[in-house]
C-alpha cells in the first residue's frame, strides 16, 4: 500500500498521525451503495466506528444516513449535514438531555433499549408538542461468535428488549400518546466474519416481525444492525467487503411484508481498511528472549490491541520488494505509555529496524481514532490525507 512516493511524503510529517486513504474509503462506499441499492435497503453509517471530519463528509456524499449512540453523536450527525430525517438514536442509556436534543432536531427514530425508555421519550415528546418515531431494540439471543467484547445480540449483555419484556413494551406503546412504533432494530455484534449468523438473524427478525403484525403492528422498519467484519490480516487482498454477498443474505432470507424497509447500520466494514497510523521507532531494544520496537505511537493513538488483543498487520513503511529472510527480525511491537499492556503486536515478524523507520498499523480506520485518549498528557491526534499528500 505504501509506495515509495508516499514513503517519502510521510517522512517529512509529524508523527504519529491517522493517515485515511480517501480514495479507498470513497471506493469502499461506492460498491456498498451499489449493493444495497438493488434490494431497495437504507445505509446508516455508525459514526461510533469513525467522526472524523473529512470521512464524515464522505459518507454523508453517497447518501448514506447517521447511526448514532450518543446526544453528541447526533448533535456532529447534523453540523456534518445529515438530513435529520436520516439520523436514528441508539444507546442503552440516552440521558435526559441528550433525548430532548434528539427530539428538537426531528430525528428519524429512537432505537429503545427498555420499557422504561419509552415512558421517559414520551413524556419528554409531549412537553414538546410532538410525536417521536420509536423502535424497539430487540435482543435475538443470536450467538455472533465475536470476540465476546463486541457480542450485543445474547441474553446475557445489556442491550435491547428482552422477548419475555414485548408483551409489557406493546403495551406501554398503547398507552402513551407521543411515540409511534415504526420498527424493530437489531444489533448482535461486530466483526463478524461467517455469513452464516446472519441467516439466523434472519430467522428471529421474520419471527418477530410476524410477532407483532398478528398483535395490529404493521412495521415500517426491519432495522438488522451492522456487524459485517473486515480482513485484518490481508488489508491490502481484501480491503473492501463482500457488501454483494452480506446484502444478498437478507434478500434471500429476511421475509419483507409490502412497502416494509429493512436498515442496516454499517460502521467498521465502511471504514476500517481506509485508515492507517504511522508511526517512528523511538528506540530499538534487543535482548536475550525478546527484540522491542518501541514506537512513538501508543494504546492511546490506538487502543484496540491494549482492549480487545485484537490484531493489526503492522508493517515497515519504505521497503522495497521481498526481505531476506536474515534481515527479519522478530519484535514486540510497543509504544511509550506507561502501561505493560501497550503492546501492538508480540513476535512481529519486520524488516531489521532501526530508530527513525517508520512504521504503518493498518486497518485502523474503525475505533482507532475514536477511541484514543490523552493519557500520560499526549498530544492530540494529528491526520493526513491522501488528497493533501504530495508524492
Amino acid at each position: 500500500m505504501f509506495d515509495t512516493g508516499l514513503s517519502a511524503a510521510f517522512s517529512r510529517k509529524e508523527t504519529p498521525f491517522y493517515y485515511y486513504d480517501l480514495t479507498l474509503l470513497k471506493r469502499t462506499l461506492d460498491e456498498a451503495k451499489r449493493a444495497a441499492d438493488p434490494h431497495g435497503f437504507h445505509v446508516h453509517y455508525a459514526l461510533k466506528a469513525n467522526f472524523n471530519d473529512r470521512v464524515l463528509q464522505c459518507i454523508r456524499d453517497v447518501g448514506f444516513g447517521a447511526d448514532c449512540v450518543s446526544g453528541n453523536e447526533v448533535k456532529k450527525a447534523v453540523e456534518t449535514g445529515f438530513d435529520p430525517t436520516d439520523i436514528v438514536f441508539a444507546g442503552v442509556g440516552k440521558s435526559d438531555k441528550e433525548i430532548r436534543y434528539a427530539l428538537d432536531r426531528n430525528i428519524f427514530a429512537f432505537n429503545v433499549e427498555s420499557v422504561q425508555e419509552l415512558l421517559i421519550i414520551d413524556r419528554f415528546a409531549a412537553s414538546s408538542g410532538k410525536i417521536a418515531n420509536v423502535a424497539l431494540r430487540i435482543n435475538p439471543n443470536v450467538d455472533a461468535q465475536t470476540h465476546h467484547y463486541i457480542t450485543t445480540g445474547l441474553n446475557e449483555n445489556k442491550f435491547g428488549i428482552s422477548h419475555w419484556e414485548l408483551s409489557d413494551a406493546i403495551e406501554t406503546i398503547r398507552q402513551c400518546g407521543h411515540i409511534q412504533l415504526i420498527g424493530i432494530h437489531f444489533h448482535i455484534g461486530s466483526q463478524i466474519t461467517d455469513l452464516n449468523v446472519f441467516k439466523s438473524l434472519c430467522v428471529k427478525v421474520n419471527e418477530l416481525n410476524n410477532w407483532f403484525d398478528e398483535r395490529g403492528f404493521r412495521l415500517q422498519v426491519l432495522n438488522v444492525g451492522g456487524g459485517l467484519g473486515v480482513d485484518y490480516h490481508e488489508p491490502d487482498i481484501n480491503s473492501v467487503p463482500d457488501f454483494k454477498a452480506y446484502f444478498q443474505i437478507f434478500a434471500d432470507f429476511l421475509e419483507r411484508k409490502p412497502n416494509q424497509e429493512v436498515h442496516f447500520e454499517l460502521g467498521r466494514a465502511l471504514v476500517s481498511q481506509c485508515g492507517s497510523l504511522v508511526s517512528r521507532v523511538l528506540y530499538v531494544k534487543n535482548g536475550i528472549k525478546k527484540n522491542f520496537l518501541i514506537l512513538d505511537a501508543g494504546m492511546t493513538e490506538l487502543m484496540r490491541p491494549a482492549l480487545y488483543q485484537a490484531y493489526h498487520k503492522i508493517e515497515k513503511i519504505g521497503v522495497p520488494g521481498e526481505v531476506p529472510e536474515a534481515d527479519l527480525v522478530h519484535y514486540d511491537v510497543v509504544g511509550p505509555i506507561c502501561e505493560s499492556s501497550d503492546c501492538f503486536g508480540k513476535e512481529v515478524l519486520l524488516p531489521r529496524s532501526e530508530r527513525g523507520d517508520l512504521i504503518a498499523i493498518r486497518t485502523a480506520g474503525a475505533y482507532g481514532e475514536v477511541m484514543a485518549s490523552r493519557y500520560n498528557l499526549r498530544d492530540e491526534l494529528r491526520y493526513v490525507y491522501s488528497d493533501e499528500i504530495s508524492r
